[in-house]
């Protein structure tokens, strides 16, 4: 997702999240090689990725069901194809072959910038056709979804026009790099939902095994009453100062660091775990290397956090603490999170991610303690079509869940989750937490958003899927 050298798909730093920054600036079809918003020659008028309103041209029609019979086909159009965007096609690519689905993903176009490389990344990762404008895709007969896999400057733009074009979208975290995008992009979803289309954010980490199994020991009370929550997410691939200056370091481009890049994971778990949102926070950021070595030479400025520390409270009263850095030296891709309650707690630790550590504090204490669950049984989230007990999964597996999620969401008609509103909720948390850093701390109410689901509400009710 950056301006880095693209490596094998099996080079390690493919296990990092969005820092790897291998969704480069090359993708979204119309930006051009420097990221700067310059756009190629397009067969439709460039618009600038503020500017949400959609194409005047297309009137947007109701969505058909599927007819009934053997399994219709469900074409997506992928827009990237750099790290997220191999991530997503692995999702796509695998999710039939596991699970048994009411319509057939079919990998039909993906779009980057370039032709060639774009054309080698259709061969690889087997989509059908590549095209280099993403407004394509919104021509093509045979694309009823929209994966957008590009940079946060580019969400809004993308989301809002599919949408209009009568598509169903899924779209990369965070929703957007400002509350406004985020806002249009939840209003076109919310139109577009009469019409029959849905709209899902990216948040992978609530489709692991582990958490989903958690969320379904908290609604049955196992922890009891939510007291406090501590979420990390430390990563260090920023600790040398010599690393260069990616469209990532750039608020225009990012909207901001670890913040968005991680922060809102976690964020987006705590609120999913807790089944309620946060009300407001106190918070800190940091930028500990100020300027960085352009591709191009000289030095340019970072823009963005390193690093984001804040305290929150959600609306029952529930405690909660959150860390996200970029420079945290030796942990890669270290994201945990507990929940403590009246009877017990439940922690989540992604390095071991077929684990689920539980305390029953109900227990006599001569025979407390937290103890491993091993999170590879059928009856768990998930596991069901996968392998015998005790052979684990991995990261890439998120993205398989959360195609099946969408898949089951759009031909059950049914809202998916989270929604383009959770997207935009997450974006009021990060919003929260600028303006108290700015204003030294200062507890920063955060803003309801227009009425919608509580986050985590699950879009297949399945006994496979924590209800």
């Amino acid at each position: 997702m950056n301006d880095r050298e693209e490596h094998d798909e099996h080079d390690d730093r493919d296990n990092r999240d969005e820092h790897d920054d291998r969704e480069d600036r090359d993708e979204p079809g119309g930006h051009d090689d420097r990221g700067d918003h310059v756009r190629h020659p397009a067969p439709h008028p460039a618009r600038p990725v503020t500017d949400v309103t959609p194409p005047p041209r297309r009137t947007p029609q109701p969505h058909q069901p599927p007819p009934p019979g053997p399994r219709a086909e469900l074409g997506i159009g992928m827009v990237g194809y750099a790290f997220m965007g191999a991530a997503h096609s692995q999702g796509w690519r695998t999710v039939g072959r596991v699970f048994d689905l009411p319509l057939r993903p079919a990998m039909n176009a993906v779009c980057g910038r370039d032709r060639d490389a774009v054309a080698a990344a259709a061969a690889r990762h087997g989509w059908a056709a590549a095209e280099t404008d993403w407004r394509h895709l919104l021509d093509r007969a045979d694309v009823q979804l929209v994966d957008i896999c590009t940079p946060g400057d580019s969400h809004a733009e993308i989301a809002v026009a599919a949408l209009a074009a009568g598509k169903h979208v899924l779209c990369e975290k965070p929703l957007a790099n400002t509350v406004a995008e985020a806002e249009a992009m939840a209003a076109a979803a919310e139109a577009a939902r009469a019409r029959g289309q849905r709209a899902m954010v990216g948040f992978n980490y609530r489709r692991t095994p582990a958490v989903a199994l958690a969320r379904h020991m908290i609604r049955d009370g196992r922890i009891g009453t939510l007291r406090h929550v501590r979420a990390t997410y430390l990563q260090d691939w920023l600790v040398d100062p010599e690393a260069p200056l990616t469209w990532r370091l750039r608020r225009e481009q990012a909207g901001s660091g670890a913040l968005g890049d991680l922060g809102a994971h976690i964020v987006d778990l705590a609120q999913y775990l807790a089944g309620e949102r946060l009300a407001g926070v106190s918070a800190v950021t940091g930028t500990f290397v100020r300027e960085r070595p352009l591709p191009t030479g000289g030095l340019g400025s970072v823009t963005v956090d390193d690093a984001a520390l804040f305290t929150g409270r959600f609306a029952s009263g529930a405690l909660a603490s959150f860390e996200a850095s970029r420079v945290a030296a030796g942990r890669k891709n270290a994201l945990r999170i507990e929940l403590n309650g009246e009877h017990g707690s439940l922690a989540f630790d992604l390095e071991r991610l077929n684990e689920l550590s539980f305390h029953d504090h109900t227990e006599p204490a001569v025979a407390a303690g937290f103890r491993r669950i091993l999170v590879t049984e059928p009856g768990h989230p998930y596991l069901e079509a996968w392998w015998p007990p005790g052979h684990g999964l991995g990261y890439e597996h998120t993205f398989v869940h959360q195609a099946r999620d969408l898949v089951h969401a759009v031909a059950a008609g049914r809202e998916p989750a989270p929604s383009f509103a959770d997207g935009l909720q997450v974006q009021r948390v990060l919003a929260a937490v600028e303006d108290s850093a700015a204003r030294n701390c200062a507890y920063t109410p955060v803003p309801e958003s227009a009425p919608a689901p509580v986050p985590g509400s699950e879009p297949v009710p399945v006994a496979d899927i924590p209800t």
